[in-house]
């Protein structure tokens, strides 16, 4: 039989008659959560050529661009994961081989699978750790569970966040709508991108934040600009036990989020572009949003995650014990809807 590929990629799948669910080899990276009956997923396809990541190499592949983060660039798609950084290494560990947000989004997984089961393998070198997934199907929803599994003898502190973004069809300016379980926000605390809007390092309560003109922005409708660039980092609701992000297309009347133990992931980040970053592989022609939720509230280096500590009052980094293990358990949820759910509850089977 021949090798399973997606937008030439080597990918695996599982299916029921509701969705369909397909996760790249190299790299891990769910590349779509097909919505079978609106005939949509709402994950990020980047508009330029995928190619392996092992096939990169920056002489033969320009076209992903002259900086350090080519190499993910060149294999990025839908929800990827960042482990064990979020954000840039520093300069000894890019000299090291470390990419921007950590190996898990680069390395090749071994997949199998099993009925409904979708299970992912993969060992990252650099930082000692075999990370596991198993993906399961049940109805309209997905269940995600994952093991971080240290293979050094020390505790370090490490960042861990799911980076799910959305692309068009589903992402439309001025038209998608999105619910969260935020409290406490800031803006980025310092310019984000070539046309970033919102008041560099602003505090703010979820969902309006304040714009460098003086006016507000309400982060629950996609921006309509033509052009923007931006990053806010949200505390989730501590008195709730659950945290969640909920997203909405009106024209194909479907309602797509995730949930999970705030415990695990007290963070959330929103990264937008649209049409901003001019430079290769971009080139002013992409659209996105990313809900980014995770350890850490900030994209940034160890150094700097490290130094931050605490943001208002939460940790911003979680600790992987000497040859322990973390497990984590979320889910994925979709919902035909005329309208955005204001809450999204963990499911029940």
């Amino acid at each position: 039989m021949p090798e399973f590929r997606f937008r030439g990629r080597r990918a695996a799948f599982i299916e029921n008659q509701h969705v369909r669910v397909t996760t790249l080899k190299e790299g891990g990276h769910l590349a779509e959560i097909f919505d079978k009956e609106s005939a949509i997923s709402p994950l990020w396809i980047p508009p330029w050529p995928s190619i392996e990541p092992s096939m990169y190499n920056s002489e033969e592949h320009p076209g992903y661009g002259a900086a350090g983060d080519a190499k993910l660039l060149s294999g990025i798609m839908g929800h990827n994961l960042c482990l064990d950084i979020f954000g840039g290494p520093s300069d000894e560990e890019y000299a090291a081989g470390m990419t921007p947000h950590g190996e898990g989004s680069v390395v090749p997984y071994e997949i199998r699978e099993t009925g409904e089961e979708l299970h992912l393998d993969a060992r990252l070198p650099l930082a000692q750790i075999h990370f596991q997934r198993t993906i399961t199907l049940f109805d309209r929803a997905v269940r995600i569970r994952e093991n971080v599994e240290s293979l050094s003898g020390f505790d370090r502190p490490v960042g861990w966040t799911q980076h799910v973004t959305f692309g068009p069809p589903f992402l439309e300016r001025g038209v998608t709508e999105f619910r969260s379980s935020a409290g406490r926000s800031i803006v980025y605390e310092t310019e984000f991108g070539t046309a970033a809007y919102l008041k560099t390092g602003a505090e703010f309560e979820w969902p309006v934040a304040p714009r460098l003109d003086g006016g507000a922005s309400d982060l629950r409708i996609f921006n309509s600009a033509p052009v923007s660039s931006g990053y806010t980092a949200h505390l989730m609701d501590p008195e709730r036990r659950h945290a969640f992000f909920m997203a909405f297309s009106p024209a194909s009347h479907l309602a797509f989020g995730y949930v999970w133990n705030r415990a695990d992931f007290p963070w959330m980040g929103i990264w937008e572009e649209n049409h901003s970053r001019t430079n290769p592989p971009w080139n002013g022609k992409t659209i996105t949003r990313g809900m980014e939720f995770g350890v850490s509230p900030m994209p940034e280096s160890r150094r700097t995650m490290v130094d931050r500590g605490r943001l208002f009052g939460v940790p911003t980094y979680r600790w992987l014990p000497a040859r322990g293990k973390i497990e984590v358990e979320y889910y994925v949820i979709f919902q035909r809807t005329d309208s955005i759910p204001e809450v999204l509850d963990w499911p029940e089977h």
